[in-house]
Order: C-alpha cells, then sequence, then structure tokens
C-alpha cells in the first residue's frame, strides 16, 4: 500500500509539499468525484514523471447560472482513497476563496473555439476553465499534464492556450476510459437510472457507426446523417449537436474536405435530465484513428 498523498487545503500548504519533491512533477486536474477515467490519467502519469500532483476543485468559473455546480458530486474522502491506491503524492483540494482570494479582475479569452460546439452551448464554460488552468499551473508548476480526450474542446483549448501564452508545461492527452457497455467513463453518469444508463450507451453507437461510415468512405455529411439517426432513434435521448470538427480549432468539416482529413466525431445529448459527450477521432476517406469503443 502506497502512503497517504499529503492534502492541501490551500496555497500555503501546496507549497510546502511541493518543496519537498524534486525530479520531474506531473498534474492531473480534477472536480472529484474520481473514477477509472481520472486514475488512468494518474497512471499514466506516475508512469513518467517522479512525482504527481493531482488537484480536485469544483471550478465555479466554468457553471453558468443554472448549472449543477451546487448539485456536482464532492467526495473528497472516498477521492483522496482512489488516489493513494495509485500513488499519488499531493492532492490541492482547496476551497473556492483559495484559488479565488478576490474576485478576478482578469479574463481569458480562449478565441473562436470558446464560441462553438460545447461553447455554444456553454458560454463561459472555456473561459473559466482557461482561468483555473492558468491558475492552476502557476501553483503547481507541472513539467507535464494529463488531460483525458474525452473532453476534447476542452483538450484543444488548453494545448492553444499553452502555446499562445507560452507557459512551461506539456500536455499529454490520454485516451478515453470506458465501462464495458461501450460508456464514457463520467462524473456525471452516476445521475443517470438503470433505464437511462441503457439510453447513455446509443451515444457510443453513434460514435461507433459514424466511424465505421468514415471508414467506408462516406462524406461528412454522410457521417453525420448515420451517427445522427442513432441517436434521433433512441429513446430518451435529446440530442444537442452532432458535429466533425477540426481537431486543433474546433472549425466544422465539411463535404469536399480531401480523404485523409482527421476530424473528431463529437456528439451530446441529455440522457435525462443528465447532459453527456463523447466523441471519436475519424479519418474521412477511409482508416478511423480511434475507434467508439
Amino acid at each position: 500500500m502506497h502512503d497517504a498523498p499529503v492534502i492541501a487545503r490551500n496555497r500555503r500548504e501546496l507549497a510546502a509539499a511541493l518543496a519537498d519533491t524534486s525530479g520531474t512533477r506531473a498534474l492531473v486536474m480534477t472536480m472529484g468525484a474520481l473514477h477509472e477515467g481520472h486514475l488512468t490519467l494518474v497512471r499514466e502519469a506516475r508512469r513518467i514523471a517522479d512525482h504527481v500532483v493531482v488537484s480536485i476543485f469544483v471550478n465555479p468559473t466554468q457553471f453558468a447560472p443554472g448549472e449543477d455546480y451546487d448539485a456536482y458530486p464532492r467526495t473528497l474522502e472516498a477521492d483522496v482513497g482512489k488516489l493513494r491506491s495509485v500513488g499519488v503524492e499531493v492532492v490541492y483540494a482547496p476551497e473556492p476563496e483559495d484559488v479565488y482570494p478576490v474576485a478576478p479582475l482578469v479574463s481569458i479569452d480562449p478565441g473562436p473555439i470558446a464560441h462553438v460546439l460545447e461553447g455554444a452551448t456553454r458560454p463561459t464554460h472555456l473561459a473559466g476553465v482557461a482561468l483555473v488552468v492558468t491558475k492552476v499551473f502557476g501553483l503547481t508548476r507541472p513539467d507535464v499534464a494529463f488531460f483525458g480526450q474525452k473532453d476534447a474542446q476542452q483538450l484543444a483549448m488548453v494545448r492553444t492556450l499553452v502555446r499562445d501564452l507560452d507557459l512551461p508545461v506539456r500536455i499529454q492527452a490520454v485516451p478515453i476510459a470506458r465501462d464495458t457497455d461501450g460508456v464514457a467513463l463520467s462524473s456525471r453518469n452516476r445521475y443517470l437510472s438503470e433505464d437511462e444508463r441503457v439510453h447513455a450507451r446509443a451515444l457510443s453507437r453513434a460514435l461507433r457507426v459514424g466511424s465505421d461510415a468514415a471508414d467506408g468512405g462516406a462524406s461528412a455529411s454522410g457521417v453525420l446523417a448515420v451517427a445522427g439517426a442513432v441517436l434521433g432513434d433512441e429513446d430518451g435521448v435529446e440530442v444537442d449537436y452532432v458535429a466533425l470538427a477540426d481537431p486543433e480549432t474546433f472549425a466544422p468539416v465539411e463535404d469536399g474536405a480531401p480523404a485523409g482529413t482527421e476530424a473528431f466525431l463529437l456528439v451530446a445529448a441529455r440522457v435525462g435530465a443528465t447532459r453527456l459527450i463523447d466523441n471519436t477521432l475519424v479519418t474521412l476517406g477511409g482508416g478511423s484513428s480511434q475507434g467508439g469503443e
């Protein structure tokens, strides 16, 4: 059994905990309610870095009014137990007043990517993510930070943020972790009833069908049509969007894109009251890059 991680509840305790480490440092940023997907990120971090820091913080700036900030699950004791099992040394678990000791006067505009897809549905979300990511990078000073591919648009924004602001950290993506039924692991899955969980499988099924269509040479509109049909035929699923997007800019990929063009096939939908997202990387004209399983 690994030693229990140091739990830093404020920036002073964090600085003291980090002062005792040397060598390479990896960061995994989370909002808690940890599941196997988070632990996959941590294991990858442990594989390449001398020390791993995990932040657990439900960030208020990335939630709009009416979203589930207050209801978002907070399970710190269970989370720390899971992190101990995979050898995390430091857990930064602050209260909002430690991350934001005063109301922030400076904001970060993530650019055009913040106004499409997730940005269109949640207009303040990516700006809030950009702000907290920059702050936690500054407080933890990692050499490398690990992000899951499930939040592909967020990951693309963070890569651009690091590049454009010359932040001294390498961003490492980790593939989506899925349950045995194909549903992408998410802290919000716990909101699903048994029946809703069955309906939620349609998201990964839609990605698989769309990926197969891309492999078979379908056009962008053809890929979207077959993926959308899977979701549209599923009871209990309210589609937000089905889209093909450039992996870096998230600009739409449309008919006429040359064979070999890579694109994220992205889906977002409400299953009951729970909003879920999922994605897979496809290659138009044949040769999917990442399956929907």
